[in-house]
């Protein structure tokens, strides 16, 4: 928790100077058709977010490394030093996910400076997911033993989440506000497995998050741009798919593995939504437009904070229910997933529009 809120700290200081920094050189995102807001708008906090999550995972695998082989050294503390042996191990995977980010955010610079096309952003991504999944051995594995079904499935999970964030992205607070409430609940799923790496990732994440969430509230003073939505999505759903649900040896039951579903289930609403829209309108579902599930509420009467306060509790409230999935038996998990249908059909209900 005081990896969290140190980063928190630096998190708003960090903001504080980029945004300053990014209206100087002129890197913002300028009013247009598919925007709703209605003057230049600093971009940068993608930076902020990404230097720091993925600068500290880089510096502690190094150090791990390193005092694998040299030894560690004195002044560190017997609770981390535990752990190097374990940092050392995954020294693969660490490297791989490094990399993974680090070509996301290059790419999402790019993209906010000059906007790319939706097939060169699908191939990174895909090249990212690979990565990971087939290098890195960042996969799921339960209960499928086929490595390449696995691997197939796992790069189709990163896409979809990565995406589903970006997509999120169309509103001041929602993309950065709903990644940090899915990161503190599976956060919470982490701790109980005592699953050290996971749970400093996640709390590196949530603590960039906050920071820059100060800033990011409506009216919002930065935007994160493409550079912090992709690299949020994609370690969202790394967090996911490296957390430990289930236990064969433990008490609990098999049905926690679903908890990523239940998690993200508005993001994964919007992600669809949307797509279906644009496909049913023979556009494609990679042009951005207003008609995300934030827009349809604010076209209800909504305002944006109201808009995105919907979305935050929609989303707390499957969350929360994903909470139990290790404690309840089948019965349980049948009405979990009712109680998140019912959030689902809720927030489409209050999103649909009147006819006249």
């Amino acid at each position: 928790m005081a990896l969290g809120v140190a980063v928190f700290v630096l998190a708003i200081v960090a903001t504080l100077l980029v945004r300053r920094w990014a209206l100087r050189v002129g890197f913002v995102d300028r009013p247009g058709e598919r925007k709703i807001h209605v003057y230049p708008i600093s971009l940068g906090g993608g930076i902020v977010i990404y230097w720091l999550t993925i600068f500290p995972l880089a510096i502690a695998g190094i150090l791990g490394l390193l005092f694998y082989h040299y030894g560690t050294p004195g002044w560190v503390p017997q609770v981390l030093s535990a752990h190097v042996p374990g940092l050392a191990s995954r020294r693969a995977m660490l490297a791989c996910l490094v990399v993974a980010a680090t070509m996301l955010h290059l790419m999402g610079l790019r993209d906010d400076r000059r906007a790319l096309g939706p097939g060169v952003k699908l191939l990174v991504q895909l090249a990212a997911a690979l990565l990971v999944t087939a290098a890195g051995g960042i996969r799921f594995s339960f209960f499928i033993p086929n490595p390449v079904i696995t691997t197939i499935l796992s790069v189709l999970w990163i896409m979809v989440i990565t995406n589903a964030f970006n997509f999120l992205d169309n509103m001041d607070g929602l993309s950065a506000g709903v990644a940090a409430i899915c990161s503190v609940i599976i956060l919470s799923a982490a701790i109980s497995s005592g699953q050290v790496f996971v749970s400093g990732l996640l709390c590196l994440l949530i603590g960039s998050l906050a920071g820059f969430l100060i800033f990011n509230f409506h009216p919002a003073k930065i935007f994160m741009g493409d550079s912090g939505s992709l690299v949020v999505g994609f370690l969202v759903a790394v967090a996911t798919m490296q957390t430990t649900y289930y236990q064969h040896t433990g008490g609990g039951t098999w049905y926690a593995t679903l908890m990523p579903l239940i998690v993200l289930a508005v993001p994964l609403y919007d992600f669809l939504s949307v797509m279906v829209i644009r496909l049913s309108q023979g556009r494609s579902p990679f042009v951005g437009d207003k008609q995300h599930f934030s827009h349809r509420l604010t076209n209800r009467g909504m305002t944006q904070r109201q808009a995105v306060g919907t979305i935050y509790l929609a989303t707390a409230c499957t969350g929360l229910g994903a909470t139990i999935l290790h404690q309840v038996r089948a019965s349980g998990v049948v009405l979990v997933f009712v109680q998140t249908m019912l959030i689902v059909l809720i927030i489409a209900i209050l999103e649909r529009p009147e006819k006249k």
